[in-house]
């Protein structure tokens, strides 16, 4: 779905093409609204907020409409007292997916890694548990995040090379050429599109609908919309 579609049915869902019952909508509120609904429609889909309550992956339709927003990006990781801590994490990220690393050890080739997310809380008890604590023969261990950072655990048993982080991205915002950019508060010189497959696009829109009426009082479009959105979801 492009920009003006976009534009032409949100319009038309608040009843505005032809009626001065509101203030007009300005382009950039109409795609500052759309921005904001598809960053939430996102969150809910990846938590399991959805109406069947499923996760990222927890059906093939799930996996199909986010596999969008799945990058791989490489780490540098630095060595500390029994764990390498990455760098920031990117601007753009959302969700945890996987982190992928490999060991490094004089005596041995280079091994993948199976590394698992844990709570810091439970880092101590993993540490000193046999069949959990990180091992390079079993090619196993565990990681946590913290100030935007993943700790990967080695135990200072080996060290690891190779670093690469599997994550959800942020939906890339939608704008139009002329449209104020809030970011820089000054109109936008290029076309950003819809990344989602125009079924997704759909709800998106009936959800900015749904937004906006709310904010404008419009109580009737704000329900039709509401309900057309948790029939498509």
């Amino acid at each position: 779905m492009n920009n003006l579609e976009i534009l032409i049915k949100v319009k038309e869902g608040l009843n505005k093409l032809d009626s001065l019952d509101y203030d007009n909508m300005e382009c950039w509120q109409i795609f500052n609204a759309f921005n904001k609904v598809q960053k939430g429609w996102v969150r809910k889909q990846l938590h399991g907020y959805n109406a069947r309550k499923q996760g990222d992956e927890a059906s093939k339709f799930s996996i199909d409409d986010l596999q969008v927003l799945l990058v791989e990006v490489p780490l540098n990781a630095s060595k500390q007292v029994k764990y390498y801590e990455t760098d920031l994490l990117p601007n753009n990220y959302v969700y945890w997916k996987r982190v992928l690393a490999d060991t490094k050890m004089k005596c041995c080739p280079p091994r993948a890694l199976r590394i698992h997310l844990t709570e810091m809380a439970n880092v101590e008890d993993m540490l000193d548990d046999d069949s959990k604590r990180p091992s390079a023969e079993w090619g196993e261990t565990f990681a946590t995040l913290i100030g935007n950072r993943i700790r990967i655990y080695t135990n200072d048993e080996f060290d690891i090379q190779n670093v690469k982080l599997i994550y959800y991205r942020l939906p890339v915002d939608v704008t139009q050429v002329g449209c104020v950019d809030l970011t820089t508060g000054d109109p936008a010189t290029a076309d950003v599109q819809c990344e989602f497959k125009n079924d997704i696009a759909e709800i998106l829109v009936d959800e900015t609908i749904a937004l906006l009426a709310g904010n404008i009082e419009s109580i009737n479009e704000y329900q039709i919309n509401k309900t057309s959105v948790v029939e498509k979801t």
